[in-house]
């Protein structure tokens, strides 16, 4: 179990020191222009602690420059506490239970925990299924409005999901406008290997995109049957029951707006379930760096 109260948790010039240690492994790094080496940092009183100028570009820089820290005026180290605190809880964690326990504003505990989902988007995945893994994939629906008329299967007035999961492997899941082949078979084509074996329920948006993959599995959960050998959603299933105890029992309402980032969110911490909270934590920091969200771009 973390230490909470470790000194990169309760102090700021720790936190940064020990954010250094974990994005500059190799040496001090620019951000400007990349270059890694002898960079001397700017003491005095007319620095803050942390600053640098590169001796290659001239710029000066710090650790947080060009990450979803940057520009921030919350302390490092709750900063550090608040990855720490959404890479643990397995449902999530609110942004109220966030600004309670950091002291920090609702409205800037809401932005911060924004900030740390747009540091969870994977990046830097390849296809799903490319050594011939099987691949389950299958839509859920969030929303407990009530539907306006009658509507197909009383679905069509929520908001729609997609998770494709590679056992053994990774999640992706998307937010789409509505559940058909048109919006499904894009998102399947760039997602998926040739090679995958596509598993899915009997639902007829997947019967003709299946044909181009190796194979294409079909449970019929119509008539009760939930596993054949190994073909069977039970595992994108399970990531759905996950995703929605979350939602209902942590952040209550989510607006369609912002659906995809919480998706995301749960994918992370899917995809990073095989480690321990700390390790969880240190691979969120790793990629923390070249992506920034800006409060207008979040409301």
């Amino acid at each position: 179990m973390t230490d909470l109260t470790a000194p990169h948790f309760t102090d700021a010039d720790k936190a940064r020191e020990y954010l250094e240690a974990l994005r500059w492994p190799n040496g001090v790094t620019c951000p400007h222009c990349g270059a890694v080496g002898e960079h001397y940092q700017l003491q005095g009183k007319a620095h803050r602690p942390g600053l640098w100028k590169c001796k290659d570009c001239r710029e000066q820089f710090s650790v947080t420059v060009g990450t979803v820290f940057e520009s921030s005026k919350v302390a490092l180290n709750k900063w550090l506490l608040a990855v720490h605190l959404m890479c643990a809880s397995k449902k999530g964690i609110s942004a109220h239970q966030v600004h309670r326990m950091l002291g920090v504003t609702y409205k800037t505990a809401w932005f911060m925990c924004h900030r740390i989902r747009e540091a969870m988007k994977d990046e830097n995945g390849g296809l799903l299924g490319g050594n011939g893994g099987a691949v389950e994939v299958d839509e859920t629906y969030w929303g407990t409005s009530k539907p306006k008329g009658k509507t197909a299967r009383g679905y069509e007035h929520k908001m729609k999901i997609v998770s494709l999961v590679e056992r053994d492997g990774k999640k992706r899941t998307y937010r789409v406008a509505s559940v058909n082949e048109k919006t499904l078979r894009p998102i399947l084509k760039a997602q998926l290997s040739e090679k995958a074996r596509l598993m899915t329920d009997e639902a007829r948006v997947y019967h003709k995109v299946g044909k181009e993959f190796a194979e294409h599995g079909i449970v019929n959960h119509a008539a009760k049957e939930y596993a054949r050998g190994d073909v069977t959603t039970n595992t994108v299933e399970s990531s759905f029951a996950l995703l929605k105890r979350g939602l209902v029992g942590t952040f209550h309402k989510v607006s369609e707006a912002h659906l995809q980032r919480y998706a995301t969110e749960f994918d992370f911490r899917w995809n990073q379930r095989k480690v321990t909270d700390a390790e969880r934590a240190g691979a969120l920091l790793g990629q923390i760096g070249g992506k920034r969200l800006m409060y207008r771009d979040s409301v």
